[in-house]
């Protein structure tokens, strides 16, 4: 924050000045904000040691920092601390969000993201994270049961995540994959015990592999749209 701002909002509080007290230790945040060299997440101090810094009383601290808060140029985080700047949008409460959604719109928003992560994936991917997703594609095809197969296929879909080497995408997956966790799916298990030789998944996960090792970004991206279409069509009875 520059000491213009600092006195911009300075004078934007004189239609509702608070008391002395706090316009007092507004100034001293003011100042401090323009001058301090922060973290690079933001982070002020903890209040005990901030109060002792600009030498006021940790109530006062308090109301000044509500203000700023009020004005949006500071966050707190219970347990975290205060940080500078609006509150990040990620910080979502993901019980809430998945009483909000549905099964259906859980698959939309992976067919909307998982084929990019793919399509970059097989420009980024190193080697080892080449034949850790192939090794997982296997460790799929070999699983005993529906529960082993679902821990594998969770890691064959994060690992191409991480191949994408993109950490706001990776984020997203994983914000999404915890929604997902969060969802009653509503669909019976299957009768048999583990999945069969011919499950649509493994050709899927074969091609997707493939792609990415041979370095084909658009297949693919197709390949992972088509294997997340096929699950979708399957969840909703499009097909047999």
């Amino acid at each position: 924050m520059s000491l213009t701002t600092g006195r911009r909002m300075m004078d934007q509080t004189v239609d509702s000045p608070p008391d002395a007290a706090v316009s007092g230790v507004l100034t001293q945040l003011y100042g401090f904000l323009s001058a301090a060299r922060l973290p690079d997440d933001g982070r002020l101090p903890p209040e005990r040691e901030l109060a002792e810094l600009l030498g006021v009383k940790r109530a006062e601290l308090r109301k000044g920092l509500a203000v700023l808060e009020r004005e949006g140029q500071l966050w707190r985080h219970v347990g975290k601390g205060t940080f500078v700047g609006p509150r990040p949008p990620q910080l979502l409460d993901i019980s809430d969000l998945a009483q909000r959604s549905n099964p259906i719109q859980v698959m939309k928003a992976r067919i909307g993201l998982e084929p990019e992560l793919a399509r970059l994936a097989a420009i980024n991917a190193t080697a080892a994270e080449v034949t850790t997703l192939a090794e997982l594609n296997t460790a799929c095809r070999a699983s005993t049961t529906w529960r082993e197969y679902e821990a594998y296929d969770a890691r064959f879909h994060h690992q191409i995540a991480e191949a994408a080497h993109n950490p706001i995408l990776l984020a997203l997956l994983e914000t999404l994959n915890a929604v997902r966790r969060a969802v009653t799916w509503g669909r019976p298990r299957p009768s048999h015990s583990s999945p069969p030789a011919d499950h649509h998944s493994f050709d899927d996960h074969d091609r997707i592999v493939d792609a990415i090792a041979h370095r084909e970004p658009a297949g693919a991206a197709d390949a992972m749209r088509r294997h997340l279409q096929n699950v979708e069509d399957r969840l909703i009875g499009r097909s047999p």
